[in-house]
């Protein structure tokens, strides 16, 4: 894998040694110690500045994956450090800290490129989502950018998804589609890789040679959606200081990718519609028609018609995008293609680490086969990659792995030994149920205890409970 560089030209990668770092700028010494402690348990690098000085400096040497910055700073303010920040590296994600209700400074940050903001006295868990959600937003932005690297390089497209039947079949579809100027309706949980999928198509579209642009409906406050997506003109609202094109113009005669499209509004979702119809659009407090040709591609995570049926989502607007619809398989659905994408992450890591180990061991692979994945193939890559900074032998062994995995084949290995009339599956949830509720009540029905006690990630934990219907 190249290593991912700054504007600065430091490699992001190599400092990283495989453990996320993040920044806490702030003047107040409890909160930063108060901060650094939460983040250090969460597992977390964490370093700290006093001042603006102080974290530019950082800035350029140590690049931090993140960073939290204090909006009212002695000398310079968190603005103008942010302005800075982004000059310095303009893929930095930035989250930012107030105690003020003050929403001129807040929309201006997110105008700048902070990634999100939190009020203090803040909710530990509720900042820890937000730090895992943009972090995991960064890993798949480095991710495309690899891919964009390995698509100039011509390399096959099965290199970069699979080949089992469901991925091969998948892959006929963006053949078969990609040429056309079709909107295109990409349906897949988490992690499957929709975003690498929109980018095949317009790689091998007639518009491969004009801009890409992509953004995600479900990261952006709704108060900031309608400008990211049409723009504004000087002085729309309090804080538009100059004019601003939104992500329909930036990519006009190009392709618009729409992530999780179903976070849009009622209201949002009129105004988008009108604007595929029409094919222009006028920015915020302009009043000038702008023509637009862009191609849209559209991604979610839910099956949008059933969102649309429950009158969550407009019937004419998913009809105006679903011309075209591609399902992307989890990858329990296509276990086959498990190996072969841990040994594309097996090289890539060591290429990153600068380590040689060469395979997964039969007991480790056996484990990765029998696994869920809830997070599907970015949860496998994320697990390949620890496992190769972490082992100490020349093969990944079992106890490389999450203890969370090792549990799922126990539990796995007990449900087959279980005389009973039920299915399979249906065994497997009543062993897995009779776990959780266990660990539940040894936690006094904490959550996150239980998540501990399950060696199990807390988001996984919820998403058991939820399917479970526990």
């Amino acid at each position: 894998m190249d290593p991912v560089r700054n504007s600065n030209g430091v490699d992001k990668t190599e400092v990283s040694n495989g453990v996320e770092k993040i920044l806490i700028v702030d003047d107040d010494r409890d909160i930063r110690f108060s901060l650094s402690h939460i983040l250090k348990e969460t597992g977390y690098d964490v370093i700290d500045a006093r001042d603006g000085r102080e974290a530019l400096k950082i800035l350029r040497g140590n690049c931090p994956d993140l960073v939290l910055l204090d909006m009212r700073l002695p000398g310079m303010d968190g603005i103008e450090i942010l302005e800075k920040a982004k000059k310095i590296d303009k893929d930095l994600i930035v989250i930012m800290l107030t105690a003020y209700s003050d929403v001129k400074d807040t929309v201006k940050a997110m105008r700048l490129g902070a990634y999100d903001y939190i009020t203090k006295p803040f909710d530990n868990e509720e900042l820890i989502l937000i730090i895992k959600k943009a972090l995991s937003t960064q890993d798949l932005s480095r991710e495309v950018k690899n891919l964009r690297r390995k698509l100039g390089e011509k390399l096959a497209i099965e290199e970069v998804m699979g080949e089992s039947p469901q991925i091969k079949q998948v892959l006929k579809q963006v053949e078969i589609i990609a040429p056309k100027n079709m909107t295109v309706i990409i349906q897949g949980e988490s992690g499957t890789g929709k975003e690498i999928i929109t980018q095949l198509i317009h790689q091998k579209s007639l518009r491969k040679d004009k801009p890409f642009v992509a953004i995600d409906c479900g990261a952006i406050p709704e108060t900031l959606i309608e400008s990211e997506l049409f723009g504004y003109e000087k002085g729309a609202f309090t804080g538009a200081d100059d004019r601003k094109e939104g992500k329909f113009e930036q990519s006009n005669n190009g392709t618009l990718f729409l992530d999780e499209i179903t976070n849009l509004t009622d209201a949002m979702q009129m105004k988008l519609l009108r604007v595929i119809q029409e094919r222009n659009l006028q920015r915020l407090g302009g009043k000038r028609d702008i023509r637009i040709d862009i191609r849209i591609l559209a991604a979610t995570n839910t099956k949008l018609y059933e969102v649309v049926q429950a009158g969550k989502f407009r019937e004419d607007l998913f009809h105006r995008l679903n011309e075209f619809h591609i399902y992307l398989p989890p990858l329990c659905e296509r276990k086959e293609d498990i190996p072969f994408l841990t040994k594309r992450f097996l090289d890539e890591a060591n290429q990153e680490y600068n380590k040689t180990v060469k395979k997964v061991s039969g007991e480790a692979m056996k484990i990765l086969l029998n696994y869920r994945w809830p997070g599907n193939v970015r949860e496998l890559r994320n697990i390949i990659k620890t496992a190769v900074l972490l082992t100490e032998s020349d093969e990944i062994l079992p106890t490389d792995l999450p203890e969370e995995m090792n549990n799922c084949l126990n539990e796995l290995n007990l449900a087959r030994t279980l005389d009973i009339d039920a299915s399979f599956d249906d065994t497997v949830k009543q062993v897995e149920s009779k776990l959780i509720r266990k660990a539940l009540v040894q936690a006094g029905y904490n959550k996150f205890k239980a998540a501990k006690l399950l060696s199990m990630n807390r988001k996984t934990l919820y998403r058991r409970i939820k399917s479970l219907k526990l």
